[in-house]
């Protein structure tokens, strides 16, 4: 098999599209048509119910948890309700990444740095699958597209088999669609 990987060179906002318009691609030919997608704020997730409407996508959106850094969640209640009534799935998990403090050991940030050697993206793509698996969102084995980034909106999407934060070593990257250069 003979893949192409787009690299961007920059954190700029027009990323976004262009890693849309990449997985738009990929998913003419992925069985699957399901994304999981980190959206902090909502925008990114608004942005991508309108630009995968026509392709039957379901969009797995995470948030960040409740009470992460802020006491008052910034993605709005109101578009969970919409996109819960276009057939979408919003889930506020516990971010397997931050758990340091609560389980008192440091294997967490351990795993979630060396992941940031490859990117921010990577990392929140490891856990966003994570989370959505552990919530029975997506069952183990089963391959979808996760999509993070670096700051705002996307500039990371990897064809991810899915699995439980129980069975960590079952999760697999077939492949890398897009990913910051540095």
């Amino acid at each position: 098999m003979e893949g192409k990987i787009v690299y961007y060179e920059s954190n700029e906002p027009e990323n976004t599209l262009v890693t849309f318009r990449l997985v738009k691609e990929r998913l003419k030919t992925l069985e699957s048509k399901k994304i999981v997608l980190a959206s902090t704020t909502g925008e990114t997730a608004m942005k991508a119910v309108e630009f995968f409407k026509d392709l039957k996508v379901k969009l797995i959106v995470i948030p960040h948890q409740f009470d992460f850094k802020v006491k008052e969640n910034r993605f709005p209640k109101e578009l969970v309700n919409s996109l819960k009534v276009l057939g979408h799935e919003v889930h506020f998990g516990t971010m397997l990444f931050h758990t340091d403090n609560f389980y008192g050991s440091k294997n967490a940030s351990l795993m979630a740095n060396l992941l940031r050697c490859f990117s921010e993206g990577v990392k929140v793509c490891f856990e966003i699958v994570f989370m959505a698996t552990d919530a029975g969102l997506l069952k183990s084995g089963e391959k979808v597209i996760a999509m993070a980034g670096t700051g705002n909106g996307t500039d990371t999407a990897l064809v991810i088999q899915a699995a439980s934060s129980q069975n960590l070593k079952n999760l697999r990257v077939n492949e890398i669609i897009c990913i910051p250069y540095n």
